[in-house]
């Protein structure tokens, strides 16, 4: 009798069909939302300090509590997909912050704030291990890199677009608006995720081998193509999800991978909060400050895309490793640039493309690594590590700012040292040969 054939090995026989780029499309929206979201307080920040009448010390808890759900949420729900699926996860997960961000636009008071932005960000924090894992269990291993990075940039284009959109917005309607719009979009997104996002073909073949529903997604997948009706289910190697990530030989990757993004969450998150007040600090207009923001998170669209297709082509470390050294050695010398303002944007740009654009890299690394039974547990405890540093990043740059009295440049300098630290821990993989354990 012959061997039943491997999930993955139908996936990557085929191209990416209709079916296929409609859930990379819905998941790519669903990204996008994502980074409206969670960058929404930001955007309401300055007019809420002025109707409120309020510290700015009393934001940084608002900041903090919506972080802090971000990390619980992203470990929490990881878990849980692992257990129940992914589609479940992610319809209950986006229906969830759904609410919560309607809910905000009407609360009255910072301690309503803070609770709010807590629970919305329970819900946040599930929606970027569950989509990336799903996206790369539908995608052929050759395209899967860049699939997942693809679909990672759109957390960074709606924290991009949302921006520009939150300037039109809150003069015209209030800051309240931005928390409308960021809740009625993802509620009616529900709708056609219910219609065409699938349940995880590879979750369904490990934990529910006899679900008529494997072979209705293949078909609707590669239709009119000849599909075996069973397959092989990949056994855990490992008993709790959690724990799986230190067996096998997968601890060194696991401890790795936490460190490297850690460190790129607090140089990402520093420069995301404080770039622009620093470039108003020596000088520069408000509008060239805030235009400064969004030159950063482009510079991160860009550099997801490309990077994306470059890492498919010759692998992480030949890109990733190159990568750190430039962003390394741009944030250091960003402080001497300050007087030449085309050059200014220029570096930026090019940190943004490094340090933005190197974190879905990141992501990606962490999904591809790990198995399928364990998967989004991988990615979410790998973004969990990296949400602590993006709570560190701005709380070490007020206190930098603030007790040190450090000037500009010699922030950049500090903040240039995780970069340098990374690029160590991508060579130490190398030389430890870790690789691929699934």
């Amino acid at each position: 009798m012959s061997a039943l054939p491997h999930i993955s090995d139908v996936i990557n026989k085929y191209p990416l069909g209709k079916r296929q780029y409609i859930v990379l499309i819905i998941c790519g929206i669903l990204m996008i939302l994502d980074g409206f979201d969670v960058q929404s307080i930001s955007y309401a920040a300055p007019a809420i300090l002025q109707e409120w009448q309020i510290e700015k010390a009393q934001l940084g808890t608002v900041f903090g509590a919506g972080l802090f759900g971000l990390f619980i949420g992203s470990l929490v729900f990881s878990y849980l997909s692992d257990k129940l699926g992914r589609r479940p996860v992610l319809l209950w997960s986006t229906l969830f912050f759904a609410i919560c961000m309607i809910i905000t636009a009407f609360v009255q008071n910072i301690e309503q704030l803070i609770i709010l932005r807590f629970i919305t960000g329970l819900g946040l924090g599930a929606i970027m291990p569950n989509a990336m894992a799903l996206c790369g269990e539908i995608t052929p291993q050759k395209q899967r890199v860049s699939v997942m990075m693809f679909i990672s940039c759109g957390f960074t284009v709606g924290a991009m677009l949302g921006g520009f959109l939150a300037a039109f917005l809150i003069p015209h309607f209030g800051w309240q608006s931005v928390f409308l719009i960021g809740g009625i979009f993802p509620a009616i997104l529900v709708i056609f995720m219910l219609k065409y996002i699938p349940e995880s073909l590879q979750y369904m073949v490990l934990h529910r081998p006899e679900s008529p529903k494997i072979h209705s997604s293949l078909a609707a997948f590669y239709p009119g193509e000849e599909l075996p009706q069973r397959f092989e289910a990949v056994k855990p190697q490992g008993s709790m999800p959690v724990k799986a990530l230190f067996e096998h030989g997968r601890h060194r990757f696991t401890f790795s991978i936490w460190t490297i993004s850690l460190l790129n969450m607090i140089a990402l998150y520093f420069l995301s909060s404080w770039l622009p007040t620093l470039a108003k600090l020596t000088g520069m207009s408000l509008e060239s400050a805030v235009l400064l923001g969004a030159t950063l998170q482009l510079g991160g669209t860009v550099g997801t895309i490309l990077m994306g297709l470059w890492i498919d082509r010759v692998g992480f470390h030949r890109i990733l490793v190159p990568c750190y050294l430039v962003a390394a050695a741009g944030i250091a010398l960003l402080g001497g640039t300050v007087n030449m303002i085309w050059l200014f944007f220029i570096v930026v740009f090019i940190i943004g493309f490094t340090v933005i654009g190197g974190q879905p890299a990141i992501n990606a690394m962490a999904a591809d690594f790990y198995p399928t039974e364990f998967r989004t547990t991988g990615v979410g405890w790998s973004l969990a590590a990296g949400r602590i540093g993006s709570i560190i990043g701005p709380v070490l740059g007020g206190w930098l700012m603030q007790n040190e009295n450090l000037e500009p440049h010699q922030l950049f300098y500090i903040v240039a040292v995780p970069s340098v630290f990374i690029v160590l821990v991508f060579l130490l993989q190398k030389y430890l040969g870790i690789k691929h354990t699934s």
